[in-house]
């Protein structure tokens, strides 16, 4: 496994992490299809992540209804000291108009349960889940660094933010001396490359952290599918979560075939190849993972050890790259005239 830093924090993470969203919720018509994992199988995913060298681990608090943060809390026991753990706060937790959104009640309230949850004092990165269009970013912030002077929170994050709303968190930390975000979770993968057009510059620009969530695009690009092109296994075939991710089938078909081309090159899964891709990308820090049975997050976990050639990303780039967005199309019709040679 090989490691980096987490933005300025100089704290190593592993480029591969360990997704918790299918731990728990067996019973729920979204997280038991998701994953539904007791703790046995949890114990077993988390152990082999742990012995193959990834310190790093993501959860949230509604995820399986806080059940994930159970699950993980227990499958870590005295090996919590060896992860950076992170989880998240925003998702509705209740039937209650307060049990939701990032006021100062509701993250303080959560923060709580979610430290009795993971069973200890401390969470190492504590993510904003999305934007709140109601609680203002300073009331936010000023919340979150009072966890962290408490000692509750090392550092803070989040996650599904656009560029121009983690700029703006940056600078009001900045403006007041509060500790701003040091990482950001977002969707990127070889069928969703929006990050490219603006969150990926502003995070070189602004030295953070960029972590990945679904990087397989929820199973598409493992590419398992029957003979009339179906998908047999992942989010993709369950109709309740298949139409989660805006994923265009005729697009991804074309990646899919080029996918599979280089994977059989290497003799490795599509899956693998994928995240390859991804830990080639610039500004990635890390890429989560999340797997139902050990062979998956094995075989992902190998990713880490396969080196793409430069025939190898450049026919994944071209079959993948999108139409580049407005206003950064004309500035790079500028750039030649500003930078030499």
């Amino acid at each position: 496994m090989k490691y980096r830093l987490l933005g300025r924090t100089g704290v190593w993470v592993s480029e591969l992490s360990l997704g918790a969203m299918t731990f728990g919720g067996a019973d729920h018509p979204l997280w038991g299809g998701i994953g539904g994992l007791g703790q046995q199988d949890v114990d077993r995913l988390v152990g082999a992540a742990l012995d193959a060298g990834v310190n790093f681990v993501d959860t949230a608090n509604v995820y399986a209804d806080g059940q994930s943060e159970e699950l993980l809390g227990k499958a870590l026991g005295k090996r919590r000291r060896d992860v950076v753990l992170a989880t998240k706060v925003m998702g509705v937790m209740g039937p209650g108009p307060n049990q939701l959104g990032l006021s100062r009640l509701h993250m303080m309230q959560e923060l709580e349960d979610s430290l009795r949850r993971l069973g200890t004092d401390h969470i190492d990165l504590y993510q904003i889940h999305n934007f709140d269009h109601l609680t203002p970013l300073d009331e936010v912030l000023r919340a979150l660094d009072d966890a962290v002077t408490q000692g509750k929170v090392r550092y803070i994050g989040c996650a599904n933010l656009a560029a121009w709303q983690i700029s703006r968190a940056q600078g009001i930390a900045a403006l007041h001396g509060l500790n701003g975000f040091v990482a950001t979770q977002e969707y990127y993968s070889l069928v969703g490359r929006d990050v490219e057009r603006d969150i990926v510059p502003m995070v070189e620009a602004e030295g953070l952290a960029l972590t990945v969530w679904s990087p397989l695009a929820g199973g598409f690009l493992a590419g398992k599918t029957d003979a009339a092109g179906a998908f047999t296994e992942g989010r993709q075939s369950d109709q309740n979560l298949s139409g989660f991710l805006p994923t265009d089938r005729k697009a991804g078909a074309a990646v899919l075939d080029v996918l599979r081309a280089v994977a059989a090159r290497h003799e490795a899964s599509p899956a693998r190849v994928a995240l390859a891709w991804l830990l080639a990308q610039r500004g990635v820090t890390s890429v989560i993972v999340g797997a139902r049975r050990l062979d998956q997050l094995t075989d992902n976990l190998a990713a880490s050890e396969l080196a793409l050639t430069d025939r190898d990303l450049a026919e994944l780039d071209e079959v993948s790259k999108p139409p580049m967005a407005y206003p950064n199309w004309i500035q790079d019709q500028f750039r030649p005239a500003r930078i030499p040679g």
